[in-house]
């Protein structure tokens, strides 16, 4: 979830955000590795977007900060659109990182998915500003996978875990290290049907604003 910010003279979309992180996995270091992360996946295409009938320049200005002592009532209570809360621990139900749904402020981060430029939190992150996995999660012959393809994506050799392996076999499927923000994946925001307010600022995504208790073992 983010504000775009419409700047008409200079013809710049600025996608601003920032986000959150608690639990016992959490720290001040990861909190700023992550929005770095985010930030140089989106902005790595020099991606341009249609508004206003105008062709602008996309940018995303991404903020990370940790929290302990953040509060449920800090969550539940947020009318701040540019505001996003992950829960990053070492162990999560499922053993994946997740978001609260597609258009969403909320989620769960799994610590090792964070690690080894692993592209999860630009992935997760491009679920909170409206984007779903594509429907075709085979896409051999296309080249570099965006960065919505999910894990077991079945790619091009160069792109899999082992290159050498079996399409779909073990190894054989997307290694979310060379997955990449692409000009579609600009596209598939939809930026075009914003409506900008007098001050030129738009809200892109919408408040899930779940609070997630650490998950037992």
């Amino acid at each position: 979830m983010g504000i775009a910010e419409y700047n008409d003279a200079e013809r710049i979309i600025t996608l601003h955000a920032s986000i959150f992180i608690y639990g016992n996995a959490a720290t001040s270091v990861l909190a700023t590795a992550l929005a770095e992360d985010i930030a140089t996946h989106w902005n790595e295409p020099k991606a341009t977007a249609f508004v206003n009938g105008t062709t602008c320049r996309m940018l995303f200005k991404i903020k990370g900060e940790h929290i302990p002592g953040l509060l449920p009532k800090d969550v539940y209570e947020n009318d701040n659109a540019s505001y996003n809360f992950f829960r990053v621990e070492e162990f999560v139900h499922g053993n994946i990182s997740f978001v609260d749904g597609v258009d969403s402020n909320t989620g769960y981060f799994l610590l090792e998915n964070l690690l080894n430029n692993s592209t999860t939190a630009a992935h997760e992150f491009g679920h909170s500003l409206g984007l779903d996995h594509p429907e075709m999660l085979d896409i051999r012959g296309e080249g570099a996978p965006g960065i919505m393809y999910p894990r077991g994506t079945i790619v091009d050799p160069p792109f899999q875990y082992d290159p050498a392996a079996a399409p779909g076999a073990v190894g054989g499927t997307l290694n979310p290290f060379h997955r990449k923000v692409l000009q579609t994946d600009i596209d598939g925001l939809r930026l075009d049907r914003l409506h900008f307010n007098e001050h030129g600022y738009a809200m892109v995504g919408d408040f899930s604003s779940v609070w997630h208790d650490a998950h037992q073992r």
